[in-house]
C-alpha cells in the first residue's frame, strides 16, 4: 500500500509504505529454507543443520535483504505508476519497526526532474567573430616564434626593452625589509610584462655595474597585502645585460619548427593552416559559450537540489585532483561547499536543458561524429595518426568526447534557428593574447 503526501516544494514528493509483515517472513523462511542445506556448523552433518540454528545466523541478515528489495520493489512501482523522474537518492525512513505483529510502515522523500518547455530559439541572436588569417598574422606569429628561440648575448650598453637583465634588489617598507622584497642573481627580460611597469621603468636604461634608488607605489590590488598600495624605496643593480639574437628565417628555423625539409613556404603554409584552425576552435568556442547563456536566460526551470549537491561533490573531487596532480597533498583539506554552489547549480541547469534539447530533437551523438572530432582534435599534434590510435584504443576515451559532440550538436542545431550577426574582429582580439601557432 502506498500513499502520496503534499510538499511545500514543487519538485519534491513524499510516499507512505506499507508492507505486509507476513509477506515478508514467508519470503525469509522460504529464503532460510534454500539456504539451510549449505550451512555448515561445527556438530552438525552437512545438510542437516536444524533450521533453527540457521535463522539464528542468516536470519536477521536475510530479513534485511527481504525487506529491502521487496520496499524498492514498492517504491519503483509506485514512481512508475506515478510518472515521476526521481532526481538523486530517495531517502527512506522506517515509521515502526512492526512490533506487536504489524506491518511495516516507512516514508519515502524524493525530488522529480523538473517538467519546462524549451521556447523560441529563433529569438537567440549570436555575434559571431569573423576575421582573416593573412599575411600579417602569419609574419607576427613567426617574429613570435623567433622570439620564443632567440639565444641571448651580453652588451656593453644601457639596458633597454627586449634585453635579459640579471639584478640585485631590495625594497624597503618604512625603512624595513619586506617579504619578497629582496633577491639576488636575478633574470627577467624587460618587456614581456613580468615586473611592475614603475620598476621596469627604472631598470630600463641602467648600465653594467650601475645602481640607483628609487620610491615606487604599489597597485592597491596587488597580491602582497603588506605593501599594496604603499610607497616602497627600491635599490636596484644592474649585474649584466644580455640582448636577444633572433635566428634567420631560413631552412635551419623551418626545421627547428618541425618542417623535416626545412621548406621555408611549407612552414608559413603549416603556421597559416594552425592559426586558421586556432581561430576557428577560439570562433566556435565564443559562438557556443553565447549559445549556453542564452538558452539558461531563456528558459526558467527549477533545480533538483540532490543534483546540486551531487555536482558539488564532484566539483570538489576535481579540485582535489588538480591540486593533487601539482603534488599538493590536501584530500583532507576542508573545502567549504558553499564556494561551488552556483557554478553547480548553472552546471545542473544546463545539463537538464540540453539534455532535453537533446531527447527532444534527436541530436545524439553520432560515431562519424565522434572519429571526425577526434580526427580535427589530433591535427594539432605532432603524430595525428597516433593521437586517433590513442582515443580508440579506449572506450572510456571515446566516451568522454561523446558529450563535447553533444553540445556541439545543439549548437549546431540552434545556429540554424537563431538570428547570426557578423562582427569583424582582429586575431589578436579573438585570442585574448600574443599567440603563436605550433608548426
Amino acid at each position: 500500500m502506498q500513499t502520496q503526501v503534499e510538499t511545500s516544494n514543487p519538485l519534491e514528493r513524499s510516499l507512505e509504505f506499507s508492507i505486509a509483515r507476513d509477506k515478508v517472513q514467508a519470503e525469509v523462511d522460504d529464503r532460510l529454507k534454500r539456504l539451510a542445506p549449505k550451512v555448515r556448523v561445527q556438530g552438525f552433518r552437512p545438510g542437516k543443520v536444524p533450521l533453527k540454528i540457521v535463522a539464528q545466523q542468516h536470519g536477521l541478515q536475510i530479513h534485511q535483504e527481504v525487506l529491502g528489495e521487496m520496499l524498492q520493489k514498492a517504491f519503483n512501482e509506485a514512481v512508475k505508476k506515478e510518472g515521476f523522474q526521481v532526481a538523486g537518492t530517495p531517502n527512506f525512513e522506517a515509521k515502526n519497526f512492526a512490533e506487536n505483529g504489524a506491518d511495516y510502515e516507512f516514508s519515502v522523500n524524493f525530488e522529480i526532474y523538473p517538467d519546462f518547455e524549451l521556447g523560441d530559439f529563433s529569438a537567440i541572436t549570436v555575434n559571431k567573430p569573423v576575421l582573416q588569417v593573412g599575411e600579417a598574422e602569419v609574419q607576427k606569429t613567426v617574429d613570435l616564434l623567433r622570439k620564443q628561440r632567440a639565444r641571448f648575448e651580453t652588451v656593453d650598453r644601457p639596458a633597454q626593452l627586449g634585453d635579459r637583465v640579471n639584478i640585485d634588489y631590495r625594497g624597503q617598507l618604512d625603512g624595513q625589509d619586506f617579504t619578497g622584497g629582496q633577491a639576488d642573481d636575478y633574470s627577467v627580460v624587460l618587456g614581456e610584462g613580468n615586473l611592475l611597469q614603475d620598476f621596469e621603468t627604472a631598470v630600463v636604461g641602467m648600465s653594467t655595474g650601475q645602481e640607483k634608488t628609487f620610491d615606487m607605489t604599489f597597485p592597491a590590488d596587488y597580491p602582497g597585502k603588506e605593501v599594496a598600495g604603499k610607497t616602497v624605496s627600491f635599490t636596484v643593480k644592474l649585474n649584466r645585460a644580455d640582448a636577444p639574437k633572433l635566428p634567420d628565417v631560413d631552412s635551419e628555423f623551418a626545421k627547428l619548427l618541425g618542417v623535416p625539409d626545412g621548406d621555408v613556404t611549407k612552414m608559413q603554409e603549416e603556421i597559416r593552416a594552425n592559426l586558421q584552425r586556432e581561430a576557428g576552435q577560439r570562433v566556435h568556442a565564443k559562438i557556443k559559450e553565447q549559445i549556453m547563456q542564452a538558452l539558461l536566460d531563456m528558459i526558467s526551470i527549477q533545480v533538483p537540489q540532490a543534483l546540486i549537491q551531487q555536482e558539488i561533490d564532484r566539483l570538489i573531487e576535481e579540485m582535489r585532483d588538480a591540486q593533487a596532480a601539482r603534488g599538493l597533498r590536501n584530500k583532507e583539506l576542508d573545502i567549504p561547499r558553499d564556494a561551488f554552489q552556483e557554478k553547480a547549480e548553472r552546471r545542473v541547469k544546463l545539463g537538464l536543458i540540453l539534455g532535453k534539447l537533446i531527447r527532444t530533437h534527436g541530436l545524439s551523438a553520432k560515431p562519424e561524429q565522434v572519429r571526425r572530432f577526434v580526427e580535427e582534435y589530433a591535427q594539432s599534434y605532432e603524430n595525428p595518426q597516433e593521437v586517433v590510435k590513442w582515443h580508440y584504443a579506449s572506450p572510456d576515451r571515446l566516451r568522454d568526447i561523446e558529450p563535447i559532440v553533444l553540445e556541439d550538436n545543439v549548437v549546431s542545431w540552434i545556429l540554424e534557428r537563431a538570428s547570426i550577426v557578423d562582427q569583424s574582429i582582429t586575431f589578436e582580439e579573438l585570442m585574448g593574447h600574443p599567440y603563436a601557432a605550433n608548426v
